[in-house]
């Protein structure tokens, strides 16, 4: 995937405009990996999350994105953040309570993802903690991809990461 959102900036802007904002919108799933002491059914299968090229600013580019966290948890908060990455903790619903597990993610698309997992779950001891970590991730200068934003919307987790093109 990080060859094909690479494409995305050798597209004139004008062309991406054409097809609106949706056009850009991806899709991450992340399964859930069970340890292997977790109670049968205790974790949700998979989480979703989606991100959203901005549109194109010269010498910069974005994504926004989100993880539906609410579907298996509540009370959504930052626990913590610096320039480089931000962590969300939230309590997890009563049917999930006790799964004990991690989530990466596997695929953008339907297609199988292998890059640099920017973006990890763990579920434990009846909390989930989702952090989205640029740490690594080079632009294409050779800067290292910035948190532009980190918080909460409508009960979500959602970012903006970004770096120089």
């Amino acid at each position: 995937m990080q060859f094909r959102r690479s494409l995305l900036w050798a597209i004139p802007f004008s062309v991406l405009t054409s097809f609106g904002a949706a056009a850009l919108a991806t899709t991450l799933e992340l399964d859930v990996l069970p340890t292997l002491d977790a109670p049968l059914d205790s974790c949700p299968p998979q989480l979703i999350a989606h991100e959203t090229r901005r549109p194109y600013v010269e010498g910069s580019y974005a994504w926004d994105g989100m993880i539906k966290l609410r579907d298996i948890a509540t009370a959504v908060r930052v626990a913590t953040t610096d320039p480089f990455s931000i962590t969300w903790v939230a309590t997890l619903k009563p049917e999930f309570r006790n799964c004990e597990g991690s989530a990466i993610i596997n695929r953008i698309d339907d297609e199988p993802y292998a890059g640099h997992a920017y973006l990890q779950v763990q579920l434990a001891d009846g909390e989930v903690t989702a952090t989205l970590d640029m740490t690594g991730i080079p632009d294409a200068n050779g800067y290292t991809s910035t948190l532009l934003f980190g918080g909460l919307r409508e009960g979500n987790p959602r970012w903006t990461w970004g770096g120089s093109d």
